[in-house]
């Protein structure tokens, strides 16, 4: 970001793609959602109630960030397919894809992402699987710029919120449940 322009990281990831990364992408891309991320909150409560309030805590902490930026402090924030409009450049969309025009920065699916996978990297006992879940949030970031929704510099601030959000929730609640044992703390759900 500090050699190239928005443009040029646009255009250059733009013009890099196939059938094939359309359909990856586009189904990627869910992984940054809202809903996956409640999906994997309940899913911690069947390991323990402890871990729930955690992932809760961390998505709700991030899209607080990401949507105050949004909404109050960047409401005016050109998405790709709006700062292009009168361009003579001949970008690509994938036909069908629905594509925003506004509140670009941060990008929402980003923030979302990084804050989930910080989170499972951070409970995982193997912490060797920590490149597994950066992995997998900077795909699901990347498909943000790929599918024509945000610019690289929206989801390298959402990757920042999504994953400083997670790592203070975790530090944080930590602490307190290491001075201030619950007997709630392990109880998990059960099938």
């Amino acid at each position: 970001m500090l050699i190239y322009s928005k443009t040029e990281m646009m255009q250059w990831v733009n013009a890099r793609n196939s059938p094939a990364a359309d359909l990856f992408f586009r189904n990627v891309t869910y992984l940054g959602d809202g809903a996956f991320a409640v999906i994997v909150t309940v899913l911690l409560a069947f390991r323990s109630f402890r871990f729930a309030l955690m992932g809760a805590a961390s998505f709700l902490l991030s899209t607080l960030i990401a949507r105050v930026l949004k909404q109050l402090v960047f409401p005016d924030a050109l998405r790709p397919l709006k700062y292009f409009e009168h361009s003579e450049w001949q970008y690509r969309v994938i036909e069908g894809l629905d594509i925003h025009s506004y509140n670009s920065f941060p990008s929402g699916h980003s923030t979302t992402a990084f804050s989930v996978f910080c989170l499972l990297a951070l409970l995982d006992e193997r912490k060797q699987r920590g490149w597994f879940f950066a992995l997998l949030a900077a795909i699901t970031a990347y498909s943000r710029v790929y599918l024509f929704q945000h610019f690289v510099e929206d989801i390298y601030v959402g990757a920042i919120i999504g994953t400083v959000s997670s790592l203070v929730v975790f530090i944080l609640l930590t602490s307190h449940w290491e001075k201030y044992p619950r007997s709630w703390h392990d109880r998990r759900l059960h099938f």
